[in-house]
């Protein structure tokens, strides 16, 4: 209960206490409390529930709904379904390929330039330097 401060007022007791007496029976409201205070907190979603049975309680004031509605809105919604990882369109770097082909028509067995058609074929993007590099093969071997 050290979440609670002391000396003010509990709105969220007072609302169970107010359900629990209209309805002595109810079993989602006697957990609620025992957790409440066992915790000194209940989750979003148990607060949410809690809402609905106190909107039925014909003697449950109107400022304590509206508390409770407030600290309700205040709270994080947590979201659980699994982030869909989108594959990223990879726009096909032609220049590359067209001096890849160039180079390994000439040289076929150029390791570097290997390295660089495999990367493009398991479509990972050439980084700058490997592209600049590609760039200097090409110069140094096609043009001459």
């Amino acid at each position: 209960m050290d979440a609670k401060k002391k000396g003010s007022l509990d709105v969220i007791d007072k609302i169970l206490n107010a359900c629990y007496e209209a309805n002595k029976d109810a079993l989602f409201i006697m957990s609620l409390m025992h957790q409440y205070e066992e915790r000194g907190w209940l989750t979003k979603k148990q607060m949410e529930g809690l809402l609905l049975k106190a909107q039925k309680v014909a003697e449950m004031p109107a400022g304590w709904l509206a508390t409770l509605e407030a600290t309700i809105a205040k709270m994080p919604t947590r979201d659980k379904t699994p982030l869909q990882i989108k594959p990223v369109e990879t726009e096909k770097d032609l220049q590359s390929e067209k001096y890849i082909t160039a180079i390994l028509a000439k040289y076929p067995q150029h390791k570097r330039v290997v390295y660089f058609q495999s990367k493009i074929q398991n479509n990972t993007p050439l980084n700058s330097s490997e592209k600049s590099e590609l760039s200097k093969f090409y110069t140094l071997l096609i043009r001459k």
